[in-house]
């Protein structure tokens, strides 16, 4: 096997491949020899069948597989002794087209090499990290949020009118062309007005209703409602309305506490303390993880694949454009050209990405099979009544895996960093956090 030097520009690499006849030759013989003893055919007994019996009758199809075996081989030797890596999958390309059974193999392999990372003392780098703590308007804020997600409704005053927002207790029946329809009646029933929680234009015409009001109120189920027998007919619901409603936010206090599993009120402050201090740490890290990530995209430099930038490049600028249309759900759109400043974006990208993989790689962290089950069981959390199919799927998709397993792998990096690096604490008010993190956004 011959394997031949042809360019070598910057991080680009092509490769002449020979591989001889007689090496082919020789392969296939040896896997026909590693077959033959389980080998039988009619007149021969198992084992005893000639090999050149054999190599007559599968010979075509091993030499296939003996080709592809000789290839991935030298090209697998060639990145152990050259210390190489690709960037992405190799171009392999059989040069000679017109090959024949007895001929020489010829190959040209093309790819872009990645990068020597240079060595770095992460001691130097000197790093800041904001501390915020809970005051007590921000948890009596936070509070106060949670007595309102948890509201009560009274009755409004004798014949006030009910409007969004307020709840409205009524018997409805539903028919269709005259006839009631399954699941289309209901005794004191309270829906809130501008929940959205019933057919399209059935709350607007609760508007301005009063308690003991009795009324029409006429709909059209959606083109795609569930019921088969109901997408699309019009239909009619006769109400009578009990009464009206008010929302009152639910009081501060042992009782506000005991239903979100808190002992008393003094318990639940202490749980909104602690819940509003790790926000608080999470945002500092991504703040601090940010100058980390700038310190070090200034302390190094080196070549690019220009695969993987332009790549990068691609993706960012089909990113925004998404962002900057949301109402284009799908990709079958006019292709999105990159421009100058999505590439200066993806060359920072794919810097820091080639130096926290090498970071990780000598640090030799990688990511735990448990850290993965958590991820996929957090995740899976998204899709209630689905989270064994959820599970089943990232199982069977390594695409999706690499694509959970990337950020953990980066946190643990940017955590290995962080216990070498020099960092001073800076405690701040929650509202210089928060003016940091939309700094940090705005970049």
């Amino acid at each position: 096997m011959q394997v031949t030097e042809t360019l070598k520009e910057g991080l680009k690499r092509e490769y002449s491949i020979v591989v001889s006849a007689g090496e082919l030759d020789a392969k296939v013989n040896e896997k026909l020899a590693e077959a033959q003893p389980e080998v039988e055919l009619k007149g021969f007994r198992k084992g005893k069948v000639p090999l050149a019996l054999l190599k007559k009758q599968f010979g075509k199809r091993l030499l296939g597989e003996a080709m592809q075996e000789s290839i991935d081989g030298a090209m697998n030797q060639h990145f152990d002794e050259s210390g190489e890596r690709p960037a992405l999958q190799p171009d392999v390309k059989m040069s000679n087209e017109d090959w024949k059974e007895g001929d020489d193999v010829h190959v040209d392999l093309k790819y872009e090499a990645l990068p020597t990372i240079p060595e770095l003392d992460f001691k130097t780098v000197e790093l800041e990290r904001m501390v915020a703590k809970a005051d007590a308007d921000s948890v009596d804020e936070a509070l106060n949020n949670l007595a309102a997600s948890s509201q009560n409704f009274k009755d409004r005053r004798k014949g006030s009118k009910a409007k969004n927002g307020d709840q409205v207790v009524f018997d409805f029946v539903g028919s269709v062309d005259g006839e009631e329809f399954e699941g289309g009646s209901a005794e004191d029933y309270p829906l809130v007005l501008g929940s959205n929680s019933f057919i399209p234009g059935f709350e607007d015409q609760l508007v301005g209703v009063k308690a003991g009001a009795e009324l029409d109120v006429n709909v059209t189920f959606p083109t795609d409602y569930g019921a088969e027998n109901l997408a699309g007919k019009d239909a009619l619901f006769k109400c009578a309305v009990k009464s009206v409603q008010e929302p009152v936010a639910a009081e501060i206090n042992d009782e506000l506490a005991t239903k979100f599993g808190a002992d008393d009120l003094e318990a639940l402050k202490a749980q909104v303390s602690e819940r509003l201090e790790n926000e608080y740490a999470g945002a500092a890290r991504a703040i601090t993880k940010r100058g980390l990530l700038d310190a070090l995209d200034k302390m190094v430099d080196f070549d690019l694949p220009p695969s993987l930038v332009e790549a990068e490049a691609k993706q960012i600028a089909h990113q925004l454009w998404h962002e900057d249309n949301p109402d284009v759900e799908g990709h079958d759109h006019e292709e999105v050209e990159a421009t100058a400043e999505h590439t200066t974006l993806a060359e920072r990208r794919v810097r820091l990405g080639l130096l926290l993989a090498d970071i990780g790689m000598k640090a030799s962290i990688e990511v735990t099979d448990a850290e993965m089950s958590q991820a996929i069981m957090q995740q899976a959390q998204q899709y209630p009544g689905q989270e064994r199919q959820f599970f089943e799927f990232v199982q069977q998709n390594q695409a999706m895996q690499q694509q959970m397993r990337a950020p953990i792998f980066e946190d643990k990096v940017v955590n290995y960093v962080f216990e070498l690096a020099t960092i001073t604490e800076k405690t701040v008010t929650k509202d210089a956090l928060q003016a940091a993190v939309e700094a940090l956004e705005d970049s």
